[in-house]
């Protein structure tokens, strides 16, 4: 038997979606990280105020706060740059 891809969009749809807001700019446009399943891995996104507002209300975000954004920015720095004596 074959096994269900976990990808298939019936799946997809049930993981929770996450929004981690980088900058609301002076032109009325919003730069955010979005993320499906987790938090850590994400794409950057940009829309007009209003339109970010519409698509967290359809995605029904849950938004990174400033204390999970730093633990995902230390996490990414141990990943990436592989520092010596960094343990947590």
């Amino acid at each position: 038997m074959l096994s269900r891809n976990p990808c298939s969009p019936s799946v997809a749809d049930t993981l929770s979606r996450y929004v981690r807001v980088l900058r609301h700019r002076p032109d009325g446009f919003v730069e955010f990280l979005f993320s499906v399943g987790d938090p850590d891995l994400g794409v950057e996104l940009i829309l007009r105020t209003a339109a970010f507002g519409e698509f967290c209300a359809e995605n029904q975000v849950q938004f990174v706060s400033p204390a999970e954004a730093e633990v995902i920015d230390i996490n990414a720095w141990k990943w990436r740059f592989g520092q010596p004596g960094i343990t947590e």
